[in-house]
């Protein structure tokens, strides 16, 4: 068969094209891979996590009646029970967030896995359950800081997945949320006020408290609401010592004026912040073990 010769700049035109080409076509989705725990859901796949952050539920301190909850909703679930979608509202830094992840350790051994998400992405909550339909393991499908603003409408498209075919118990995929407002979206002091028929604006909603019911039926879809408070001065305490522990070291005199005076710089007293200064503590501490050798 005879070949072509073709010059050397059209050879590196049609190259041009073709990169061109390569570039604006969606990538070859490859399958995904369930040798993992833990997923991230992000353009329209399922990417493992396998390096996660150790949480053991035995660090949550000040919260047992959360995390018994928490564990029994876990349990029903995993057993093919009847198990809701799970609400932690509450305080930042209270362990919201820990529960969840920490659940894996637990539990993964017995099926467990847990899909991260973002809130812009939760449309593709379909996509999701037609990925993991087939699958023998039992996934919680986790959305972090979950809160709308007021011009936001993807909460809608929130609403009718949590109220439609994907209910748990009839799938083999519940979903936690972790929010800092109870109610996921603003509520503002007007609509709260009566409404007058004196200089009423042009747009200004007639009936207010069906506006309001519209925003409240949105955490209603969950059907397990747990919240997380503030906590005191010497929970604060325990939990540092708990960490200090874990490294051999004693929460004396010293030690704990200095974890006072570091959760009074960040303006709050959390079990995040008292993680933080463990770290902070025990590595300073190590650090001039390591100078003085």
């Amino acid at each position: 068969m005879a070949t072509i010769d073709l010059p050397e700049n059209i050879i590196n035109s049609l190259a041009t094209v073709l990169l061109q080409l390569q570039q604006s076509l969606a990538p070859i989705k490859k399958p995904t891979d369930f040798s993992a725990y833990a997923y991230k859901w992000q353009h329209g796949e399922l990417h493992p996590i396998h390096q996660l952050k150790a949480i053991q539920l035995d660090d949550l301190k000040g919260i047992e009646r959360q995390k018994e909850k928490v564990i029994q909703n876990t349990l029903q679930f995993l057993h093919g029970l009847p198990a809701n979608d799970v609400l932690l509202t509450g305080s930042r830094g209270t362990g919201k967030s820990s529960i969840v992840r920490a659940l894996l350790n637990d539990y993964a051994e017995q099926g467990l896995r847990l899909i991260e998400i973002e809130r812009d992405d939760l449309s593709e909550l379909p996509q999701i359950q037609q990925l993991i339909q087939d699958r023998p393991e039992k996934f919680i499908v986790y959305c972090d800081d979950l809160a709308f603003n007021a011009e936001d409408e993807n909460y809608r498209s929130l609403k009718s997945v949590l109220d439609g075919s994907l209910q748990s118990g009839s799938s083999n995929f519940v979903i936690y949320a972790t929010s800092n407002r109870r109610h996921l979206l603003p509520e503002f002091m007007h609509e709260n006020t009566p409404v007058t028929k004196v200089d009423v604006p042009q747009y200004t909603e007639l009936h207010p408290q069906e506006a309001i019911e519209e925003k409240i039926s949105l955490s209603d879809r969950f059907g397990l609401w747990l919240s997380f408070y503030p906590m005191d001065q010497n929970l604060y305490l325990e939990i540092v010592e708990h960490y200090l522990k874990q490294a051999n070291l004693a929460l004396d005199a010293e030690t704990r004026a200095e974890a006072l005076r570091w959760c009074q710089s960040r303006g709050q007293r959390s079990g995040r912040a008292a993680y933080q200064f463990s770290k902070h503590w025990i590595g300073s501490s190590s650090l001039q073990l390591i100078k003085q050798k």
